[in-house]
């Protein structure tokens, strides 16, 4: 059963989030950046395992437009989460966050390390610690994947995004790139961001002063619980080799390597990203 709840965050935006399952709360942070949380589902199936606690980021789903636009950037978004865990009446939460969504995560570790038990980094995005994706990296996913039909469309609309172009419908056309098996399901599920994401939000999630990955460096280095960093082999966002430098960050991370999926991989595999995630959120 679904439950939709709302509250009011820190400064006067009503957001709103849902819960799914029964058992012990794991906090879920959503990616895009921009894209309402729909797009998690259920990640596969947790939800048979853990009562999930789903956000919809401020601008985003059901969640209000905040009166300042600047409180759509990563860091302020972090305190988003801390008023919901103070909602939810929970000492501490355990946090998991998909691409974006893992750069909040890390922001929340940082800022209240005291209130986070377990983190789950879900193909995350590594800006904030200055690990993005080198143009190797980009260059030997995009010979990987030459060969597909769709690969020309798909670089070329990329392409398009890197100019300027804006429009929803451009990052759903280059979407392929994004899974390993460009099937009825993972059609599926790119189409639906044509009515989930926001280029505003992405824009402010990104803005100057979001990421100074020296001190979010420094404030990791000092977060003590245990952390999983899951990397997909087939994934452009979070590439393996840059993930495995994520892991070395913290003091108690651990790095689990998915085959043959790309950035959804409940959208791909969802029994073992569910064994996984049980597994170490339950050890």
């Amino acid at each position: 059963m679904v439950s939709m709840a709302r509250f009011t965050s820190f400064d006067g935006t009503r957001l709103a989030y849902r819960e799914f399952g029964e058992g012990d709360p794991l906090v879920v942070l959503a990616g895009g950046p921009g894209r309402a949380s729909e797009y998690l589902e259920t990640l596969g199936g947790l939800d048979g395992a853990r009562r999930l606690v789903v956000l919809d980021n401020r601008g985003t789903g059901e969640s209000d437009e905040p009166v300042d636009p600047f409180t759509y950037r990563r860091d302020m978004l972090v305190r988003d989460v801390e008023v919901l865990r103070r909602h939810l009446g929970l000492e501490r939460v355990d946090v998991l966050g998909h691409s974006a969504g893992a750069g909040i995560a890390m922001g929340y570790a940082a800022d209240f390390p005291q209130r986070v038990g377990k983190l789950v980094l879900l193909t995350p995005a590594l800006r904030g610690v200055g690990l993005s994706p080198e143009q190797s990296d980009w260059d030997a996913h995009l010979a990987a994947r030459s060969g597909e039909p769709w690969f020309a469309g798909a670089v070329a609309a990329m392409e398009r995004a890197a100019a300027g172009d804006r429009s929803v419908a451009t990052r759903v056309e280059a979407s392929p790139l994004m899974y390993a098996r460009w099937d009825e399901r993972a059609r599926e599920h790119a189409r639906a961001e044509l009515g989930q994401w926001k280029y505003e939000v992405a824009a402010g999630y990104n803005a100057e002063g979001a990421f100074v990955p020296g001190v979010l460096r420094r404030a990791l280095a000092e977060f003590g619980g245990p952390v999983l960093v899951y990397a997909c082999a087939q994934d452009p966002i979070s590439p393996v080799r840059r993930c495995a430098r994520l892991v070395e960050l913290f003091p108690d991370a651990v790095l689990h390597v998915h085959e043959g999926v790309g950035h959804y991989p409940w959208v791909e595999d969802p029994g073992h990203l569910v064994k996984e995630l049980v597994a170490f959120l339950d050890a």
